[in-house]
Protein backbone atom coordinates (compact mmCIF):
# COMPACT_ATOMS: atom_id res chain seq x y z
CA UNK A 1 0.00 0.00 0.00
CA UNK A 2 1.39 3.40 -1.00
CA UNK A 3 2.15 5.86 1.79
CA UNK A 4 1.88 8.82 -0.58
CA UNK A 5 -1.72 9.91 -0.21
CA UNK A 6 -1.32 13.41 -1.62
CA UNK A 7 -3.78 14.72 -4.21
CA UNK A 8 -3.05 17.92 -6.14
CA UNK A 9 -4.70 20.94 -4.55
CA UNK A 10 -5.97 19.14 -1.45
CA UNK A 11 -4.87 19.48 2.17
CA UNK A 12 -5.99 17.39 5.13
CA UNK A 13 -5.67 17.43 8.90
CA UNK A 14 -6.83 15.80 12.10
CA UNK A 15 -6.64 17.32 15.59
CA UNK A 16 -7.97 16.93 19.10
CA UNK A 17 -10.85 19.29 19.89
CA UNK A 18 -11.88 17.59 23.14
CA UNK A 19 -15.12 16.06 21.85
CA UNK A 20 -13.93 12.57 22.78
CA UNK A 21 -13.39 11.96 26.47
CA UNK A 22 -10.29 9.86 25.81
CA UNK A 23 -8.40 12.75 24.25
CA UNK A 24 -7.94 11.10 20.86
CA UNK A 25 -8.08 12.97 17.56
CA UNK A 26 -11.70 13.92 16.90
CA UNK A 27 -11.85 16.71 14.31
CA UNK A 28 -10.82 16.25 10.67
CA UNK A 29 -10.78 18.62 7.72
CA UNK A 30 -10.18 17.99 4.04
CA UNK A 31 -9.93 21.20 2.03
CA UNK A 32 -9.25 22.12 -1.58
CA UNK A 33 -7.46 25.25 -2.67
CA UNK A 34 -9.89 25.56 -5.59
CA UNK A 35 -13.64 24.88 -5.78
CA UNK A 36 -14.67 21.26 -6.30
CA UNK A 37 -17.47 19.41 -7.97
CA UNK A 38 -19.11 17.31 -5.25
CA UNK A 39 -21.17 14.13 -5.16
CA UNK A 40 -22.69 12.20 -2.27
CA UNK A 41 -24.57 9.07 -1.30
CA UNK A 42 -26.37 8.94 2.02
CA UNK A 43 -28.05 6.73 4.60
CA UNK A 44 -31.59 5.49 4.01
CA UNK A 45 -32.27 5.51 7.76
CA UNK A 46 -35.46 7.47 8.58
CA UNK A 47 -33.64 9.11 11.52
CA UNK A 48 -30.92 10.60 9.33
CA UNK A 49 -28.61 12.95 11.23
CA UNK A 50 -28.51 16.72 10.81
CA UNK A 51 -25.32 16.71 8.70
CA UNK A 52 -26.90 14.24 6.26
CA UNK A 53 -29.76 16.62 5.52
CA UNK A 54 -27.36 19.56 5.37
CA UNK A 55 -25.03 17.88 2.87
CA UNK A 56 -27.87 16.70 0.66
CA UNK A 57 -29.22 20.23 0.39
CA UNK A 58 -25.79 21.79 -0.11
CA UNK A 59 -24.77 19.45 -2.93
CA UNK A 60 -28.09 20.14 -4.64
CA UNK A 61 -27.68 23.90 -4.15
CA UNK A 62 -23.94 24.23 -4.89
CA UNK A 63 -22.70 21.09 -6.67
CA UNK A 64 -19.66 22.74 -8.25
CA UNK A 65 -18.47 25.16 -5.58
CA UNK A 66 -17.47 23.00 -2.61
CA UNK A 67 -14.20 23.75 -0.82
CA UNK A 68 -14.05 21.04 1.81
CA UNK A 69 -15.46 18.60 4.32
CA UNK A 70 -15.23 18.93 8.11
CA UNK A 71 -15.80 15.80 10.20
CA UNK A 72 -16.19 15.40 13.94
CA UNK A 73 -16.15 12.08 15.80
CA UNK A 74 -17.49 11.33 19.25
CA UNK A 75 -20.93 12.83 18.61
CA UNK A 76 -23.34 11.89 15.80
CA UNK A 77 -25.49 15.04 15.93
CA UNK A 78 -28.46 12.76 15.22
CA UNK A 79 -31.91 13.08 16.80
CA UNK A 80 -30.91 16.59 17.90
CA UNK A 81 -33.81 18.57 16.35
CA UNK A 82 -33.44 22.17 15.19
CA UNK A 83 -30.48 22.80 17.50
CA UNK A 84 -28.58 20.06 15.71
CA UNK A 85 -29.38 21.65 12.36
CA UNK A 86 -28.15 25.01 13.59
CA UNK A 87 -24.95 23.50 14.98
CA UNK A 88 -24.20 21.85 11.65
CA UNK A 89 -24.54 25.21 9.92
CA UNK A 90 -22.38 26.95 12.56
CA UNK A 91 -19.66 24.36 12.08
CA UNK A 92 -19.60 24.83 8.31
CA UNK A 93 -19.59 28.62 8.61
CA UNK A 94 -16.67 28.57 11.05
CA UNK A 95 -14.57 26.54 8.62
CA UNK A 96 -15.61 28.62 5.60
CA UNK A 97 -14.52 31.80 7.35
CA UNK A 98 -11.10 30.50 8.37
CA UNK A 99 -10.17 28.89 5.04
CA UNK A 100 -11.40 31.92 3.11
CA UNK A 101 -14.12 30.03 1.26
CA UNK A 102 -17.43 31.40 0.08
CA UNK A 103 -20.66 30.82 1.98
CA UNK A 104 -22.34 27.44 1.59
CA UNK A 105 -19.19 25.70 0.39
CA UNK A 106 -18.17 23.33 3.21
CA UNK A 107 -19.81 19.96 3.86
CA UNK A 108 -20.17 18.46 7.34
CA UNK A 109 -20.07 14.91 8.69
CA UNK A 110 -20.51 13.63 12.25
CA UNK A 111 -20.19 10.24 13.93
CA UNK A 112 -20.52 9.04 17.49
CA UNK A 113 -23.18 9.00 20.18
CA UNK A 114 -26.77 9.56 19.01
CA UNK A 115 -29.18 11.93 20.76
CA UNK A 116 -26.66 14.27 22.40
CA UNK A 117 -26.08 17.85 21.31
CA UNK A 118 -22.66 18.72 19.93
CA UNK A 119 -20.32 20.41 22.44
CA UNK A 120 -20.05 23.48 20.25
CA UNK A 121 -17.59 25.30 22.49
CA UNK A 122 -15.11 22.47 22.01
CA UNK A 123 -15.88 21.93 18.34
CA UNK A 124 -15.63 25.59 17.38
CA UNK A 125 -12.51 25.89 19.51
CA UNK A 126 -10.98 23.10 17.48
CA UNK A 127 -11.70 24.64 14.08
CA UNK A 128 -8.73 27.08 14.13
CA UNK A 129 -6.48 24.19 15.19
CA UNK A 130 -7.55 21.92 12.35
CA UNK A 131 -7.29 24.72 9.78
CA UNK A 132 -3.76 25.55 10.97
CA UNK A 133 -2.83 21.86 10.74
CA UNK A 134 -3.84 21.50 7.08
CA UNK A 135 -1.11 20.06 4.86
CA UNK A 136 -0.93 17.89 1.73
CA UNK A 137 0.39 14.95 3.77
CA UNK A 138 -2.27 15.17 6.49
CA UNK A 139 -4.45 12.29 5.30
CA UNK A 140 -3.50 9.78 7.97
CA UNK A 141 -4.27 12.24 10.76
CA UNK A 142 -7.62 12.97 9.12
CA UNK A 143 -8.35 9.24 8.94
CA UNK A 144 -7.48 8.83 12.62
CA UNK A 145 -9.68 11.78 13.62
CA UNK A 146 -12.86 10.23 12.20
CA UNK A 147 -12.47 6.92 14.07
CA UNK A 148 -14.90 5.82 16.78
CA UNK A 149 -14.85 2.10 17.61
CA UNK A 150 -12.38 1.42 14.79
CA UNK A 151 -9.12 -0.19 15.88
CA UNK A 152 -7.09 1.08 12.91
CA UNK A 153 -7.32 4.12 10.68
CA UNK A 154 -8.20 3.49 7.04
CA UNK A 155 -6.79 5.49 4.14
CA UNK A 156 -6.14 4.26 0.61
CA UNK A 157 -5.09 5.81 -2.69
CA UNK A 158 -5.16 5.12 -6.42
CA UNK A 159 -3.58 6.61 -9.55
CA UNK A 160 -4.90 6.33 -13.09
CA UNK A 161 -3.80 7.86 -16.40
CA UNK A 162 -6.47 9.97 -18.10
CA UNK A 163 -5.77 12.07 -21.18
CA UNK A 164 -2.05 11.58 -20.71
CA UNK A 165 -2.14 12.94 -17.16
CA UNK A 166 -1.81 11.14 -13.85
CA UNK A 167 -5.03 11.42 -11.87
CA UNK A 168 -4.90 10.78 -8.13
CA UNK A 169 -7.68 9.81 -5.75
CA UNK A 170 -7.39 9.25 -2.00
CA UNK A 171 -10.10 8.08 0.36
CA UNK A 172 -10.59 7.72 4.09
CA UNK A 173 -13.29 5.66 5.78
CA UNK A 174 -14.44 4.78 9.28
CA UNK A 175 -16.94 2.42 10.79
CA UNK A 176 -16.67 -0.74 12.85
CA UNK A 177 -20.23 -1.11 14.12
CA UNK A 178 -23.68 -0.46 12.62
CA UNK A 179 -22.34 -1.55 9.24
CA UNK A 180 -24.98 -2.66 6.79
CA UNK A 181 -24.97 0.32 4.47
CA UNK A 182 -27.75 0.99 2.11
CA UNK A 183 -26.45 3.84 0.70
CA UNK A 184 -23.66 2.42 9.39
CA UNK A 185 -21.80 4.19 11.26
CA UNK A 186 -19.96 4.47 8.00
CA UNK A 187 -18.38 7.68 6.79
CA UNK A 188 -16.08 8.03 3.79
CA UNK A 189 -14.52 10.94 1.94
CA UNK A 190 -12.75 10.56 -1.40
CA UNK A 191 -10.82 13.42 -3.01
CA UNK A 192 -9.54 13.44 -6.57
CA UNK A 193 -7.83 15.91 -8.88
CA UNK A 194 -9.79 14.61 -11.87
CA UNK A 195 -11.59 17.13 -14.08
CA UNK A 196 -15.06 15.67 -14.51
CA UNK A 197 -18.56 17.06 -15.00
CA UNK A 198 -20.61 16.99 -11.80
CA UNK A 199 -23.42 14.76 -13.11
CA UNK A 200 -20.82 12.18 -14.16
CA UNK A 201 -19.11 12.50 -10.78
CA UNK A 202 -22.40 11.65 -9.07
CA UNK A 203 -22.97 8.77 -11.48
CA UNK A 204 -19.50 7.39 -10.80
CA UNK A 205 -19.92 7.60 -7.03
CA UNK A 206 -23.36 6.00 -7.06
CA UNK A 207 -22.02 3.11 -9.14
CA UNK A 208 -18.92 2.66 -6.99
CA UNK A 209 -20.92 2.79 -3.75
CA UNK A 210 -23.34 0.18 -5.05
CA UNK A 211 -20.45 -2.14 -5.89
CA UNK A 212 -18.63 -1.63 -2.59
CA UNK A 213 -20.13 0.06 0.47
CA UNK A 214 -23.62 -1.25 -0.28
CA UNK A 215 -22.35 -4.82 -0.49
CA UNK A 216 -20.85 -5.20 2.95
CA UNK A 217 -22.39 -6.23 6.26
CA UNK A 218 -21.01 -6.64 9.77
CA UNK A 219 -23.95 -6.48 12.15
CA UNK A 220 -26.96 -5.81 9.90
CA UNK A 221 -27.63 -2.31 11.26
CA UNK A 222 -27.77 0.82 9.12
CA UNK A 223 -26.66 4.00 10.86
CA UNK A 224 -28.27 7.42 11.03
CA UNK A 225 -25.13 9.04 9.63
CA UNK A 226 -23.89 6.94 6.69
CA UNK A 227 -22.36 9.27 4.12
CA UNK A 228 -19.89 8.93 1.26
CA UNK A 229 -18.67 12.15 -0.32
CA UNK A 230 -16.55 12.58 -3.45
CA UNK A 231 -14.79 15.86 -4.28
CA UNK A 232 -13.06 16.59 -7.59
CA UNK A 233 -11.06 19.80 -8.05
CA UNK A 234 -9.93 19.30 -11.66
CA UNK A 235 -6.25 20.04 -11.01
CA UNK A 236 -4.85 16.97 -12.80
CA UNK A 237 -4.71 18.96 -16.03
CA UNK A 238 -6.56 16.70 -18.47
CA UNK A 239 -9.55 17.69 -20.59
CA UNK A 240 -12.87 17.62 -18.76
CA UNK A 241 -14.64 14.25 -18.76
CA UNK A 242 -18.11 14.93 -20.14
CA UNK A 243 -19.09 11.67 -21.86
CA UNK A 244 -20.19 8.66 -19.82
CA UNK A 245 -19.37 6.44 -22.79
CA UNK A 246 -15.78 7.64 -23.12
CA UNK A 247 -12.65 5.67 -22.33
CA UNK A 248 -11.67 8.43 -19.92
CA UNK A 249 -14.83 8.03 -17.86
CA UNK A 250 -14.40 4.26 -17.94
CA UNK A 251 -10.88 4.58 -16.55
CA UNK A 252 -12.05 6.94 -13.82
CA UNK A 253 -14.95 4.67 -12.89
CA UNK A 254 -12.73 1.59 -12.72
CA UNK A 255 -10.22 3.30 -10.43
CA UNK A 256 -12.97 4.64 -8.17
CA UNK A 257 -14.63 1.21 -7.99
CA UNK A 258 -11.32 -0.34 -7.01
CA UNK A 259 -10.60 2.29 -4.35
CA UNK A 260 -14.06 2.11 -2.79
CA UNK A 261 -13.97 -1.69 -2.76
CA UNK A 262 -10.68 -1.69 -0.87
CA UNK A 263 -12.01 0.88 1.60
CA UNK A 264 -15.21 -1.13 2.12
CA UNK A 265 -13.26 -4.33 2.69
CA UNK A 266 -11.10 -2.52 5.23
CA UNK A 267 -14.29 -1.75 7.17
CA UNK A 268 -15.28 -5.41 7.29
CA UNK A 269 -11.81 -6.53 8.37
CA UNK A 270 -12.03 -4.09 11.30
CA UNK A 271 -15.64 -4.90 12.24
CA UNK A 272 -16.66 -4.98 15.90
CA UNK A 273 -16.14 -8.54 17.11
CA UNK A 274 -15.22 -9.78 13.63
CA UNK A 275 -12.91 -12.79 13.46
CA UNK A 276 -13.42 -13.73 9.81
CA UNK A 277 -13.42 -11.95 6.47
CA UNK A 278 -15.92 -13.69 4.19
CA UNK A 279 -16.54 -12.98 0.51
CA UNK A 280 -19.72 -14.35 -1.05
CA UNK A 281 -19.80 -14.68 -4.82
CA UNK A 282 -22.94 -15.54 -6.76
CA UNK A 283 -22.69 -16.60 -10.40
CA UNK A 284 -25.53 -17.24 -12.82
CA UNK A 285 -28.19 -15.03 -11.26
CA UNK A 286 -31.02 -13.89 -13.49
CA UNK A 287 -29.91 -10.31 -12.78
CA UNK A 288 -27.38 -8.40 -10.69
CA UNK A 289 -30.16 -7.46 -8.28
CA UNK A 290 -31.18 -11.10 -7.91
CA UNK A 291 -27.60 -12.22 -7.31
CA UNK A 292 -27.16 -9.47 -4.72
CA UNK A 293 -30.34 -10.55 -2.96
CA UNK A 294 -29.03 -14.10 -2.67
CA UNK A 295 -25.59 -13.05 -1.42
CA UNK A 296 -26.97 -10.50 1.02
CA UNK A 297 -29.35 -13.01 2.60
CA UNK A 298 -26.44 -15.34 3.33
CA UNK A 299 -24.34 -12.46 4.66
CA UNK A 300 -26.91 -11.33 7.24
CA UNK A 301 -28.25 -14.76 8.25
CA UNK A 302 -27.47 -15.40 11.96
CA UNK A 303 -27.16 -19.13 11.29
CA UNK A 304 -24.72 -18.57 8.45
CA UNK A 305 -22.73 -16.14 10.59
CA UNK A 306 -22.40 -18.66 13.40
CA UNK A 307 -21.20 -21.24 10.88
CA UNK A 308 -18.58 -18.79 9.64
CA UNK A 309 -17.52 -17.95 13.19
CA UNK A 310 -17.17 -21.59 14.13
CA UNK A 311 -15.34 -22.50 10.92
CA UNK A 312 -18.14 -25.00 10.39
CA UNK A 313 -18.74 -25.79 6.71
CA UNK A 314 -22.43 -26.47 7.40
CA UNK A 315 -23.64 -25.89 3.88
CA UNK A 316 -27.19 -26.80 4.87
CA UNK A 317 -27.44 -23.37 6.47
CA UNK A 318 -26.35 -21.74 3.23
CA UNK A 319 -28.96 -23.69 1.28
CA UNK A 320 -31.59 -22.64 3.81
CA UNK A 321 -30.67 -18.96 3.49
CA UNK A 322 -30.49 -19.13 -0.28
CA UNK A 323 -33.87 -20.82 -0.48
CA UNK A 324 -35.61 -18.14 1.59
CA UNK A 325 -33.79 -15.22 -0.02
CA UNK A 326 -36.47 -14.51 -2.61
CA UNK A 327 -33.91 -14.92 -5.39
CA UNK A 328 -34.80 -16.99 -8.43
CA UNK A 329 -33.23 -20.31 -7.38
CA UNK A 330 -33.41 -23.65 -9.19
CA UNK A 331 -32.27 -26.23 -6.61
CA UNK A 332 -31.37 -28.88 -9.19
CA UNK A 333 -28.99 -26.41 -10.86
CA UNK A 334 -27.48 -24.96 -7.70
CA UNK A 335 -23.87 -25.51 -6.68
CA UNK A 336 -22.24 -24.28 -3.47
CA UNK A 337 -18.47 -24.18 -3.03
CA UNK A 338 -16.62 -23.43 0.19
CA UNK A 339 -13.80 -25.91 0.17
CA UNK A 340 -16.03 -28.73 -0.80
CA UNK A 341 -19.79 -28.29 -0.39
CA UNK A 342 -22.54 -29.46 -2.69
CA UNK A 343 -22.78 -29.73 -6.45
CA UNK A 344 -26.10 -30.15 -8.25
CA UNK A 345 -27.77 -30.92 -4.91
CA UNK A 346 -25.29 -33.76 -4.20
CA UNK A 347 -22.83 -33.61 -1.32
CA UNK A 348 -19.16 -33.46 -2.29
CA UNK A 349 -16.57 -35.45 -0.32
Amino acid sequence: MSNDFTVAGFDAAGVTAGIKKNGNLDLALIASRTPCRAAGVFTQNAFAAAPVYYDKRLIEFNPSGIYGVVVNSGNANACTSVEGDANTKRTAEAVEQLIGASDNSVLVMSTGVIGVQLPMDKLLGGVPKVVDALRPEGWEDAAKAIMTTDTVHKVRTRSVTIGGQTVRMTGIVKGAGMIHPNMATMLSVVATDAHIAQPLLQQALSTAADLSYNRISIDGDTSTNDTVLLLANGMAGHAEIVDAGSAEFGAFQAALNDLCTELAQALVRDGEGATKFIQIQVNGGVSKADAHLAANTLAISPLCKTAFYGSDANWGRFVMALGRSGANVKPDQCSIYITGGIDNSQRLP
